[in-house]
């Protein structure tokens, strides 16, 4: 279920093949890493069953549709095969529903394009949401095509909560899985997530999770 995060800004080449060795040895689902980092995480785990996870728009959620695009479509040929993009939730709290569900399906329509079994996520940044607004995301995402919905980038005001994911789950039902993200360090602090309906974890602390289920 985790995804094991590679985002930090200072990471350096080294950083990022150690934590595909991490993502190797521990049997994570995917790596998630900048877009300048795609190819080399790519290199680094072919062969393997972790997949390489590519953020676009990433923290702000807003570029242009056409950028988020051909972010999306470079990040594809140099390997990604999952995609969590960040929605325009300036657009959202502005009422622009329409461009925020074509911003998105036009990403989810080029990365099916590229490789039908691409993965997309769209993070919708729960923290500067009303909960009207996180429904409303949700199930734009959602009509939009998408695989998951995903509660925050882990670099705003806050992140993952437990009554978002409850939220969340009841706007999506089976329709996407629920990405967390943000704050979640712990196993104590994973658990409830996935209890409310979190069927995947974003964090940079996967391997303390991990080894405090095996202690």
């Amino acid at each position: 279920m985790i995804d094991h995060s590679l985002l930090r800004p200072n990471m350096t080449d080294d950083d990022i093949l150690q934590g595909c060795r991490e993502a190797r040895e521990y049997r994570f689902i995917s790596v998630c890493v900048n877009p300048a980092h795609v190819e080399l995480a790519a290199k680094a785990l072919k062969g393997t069953n972790v997949r390489v996870c590519s953020v676009v728009s990433f923290p702000f959620g807003l570029s242009t549709t056409e950028a988020k695009v051909n972010e999306t479509k470079i990040a594809l040929s140099h390997g990604a095969r999952e995609i969590d993009m960040v929605m325009n939730y300036s657009a959202l709290r502005s009422g622009k529903t329409s461009v925020v569900k074509e911003d998105i399906r036009r990403v989810v329509e080029a990365s099916k394009t590229f490789h039908k079994d691409t993965i997309v996520k769209v993070i919708l940044e729960n923290c500067y949401l009303t909960d009207h607004e996180k429904i409303t995301a949700c199930s734009l995402a959602v009509e939009a095509g998408v695989d998951f919905v995903k509660t925050s980038t882990g670099y705003g005001s806050s992140g993952a909560t437990v009554e978002d994911v409850r939220l969340m789950k009841r706007t999506v039902g089976d329709r996407a899985g629920i990405k967390v993200a943000g704050g979640v360090r712990t196993l104590e602090q994973a658990l409830p997530m996935i209890e409310a309906g979190a069927t995947r974890i974003g964090t940079s602390s996967s391997i303390a999770i991990i080894q405090s289920i095996n202690t």
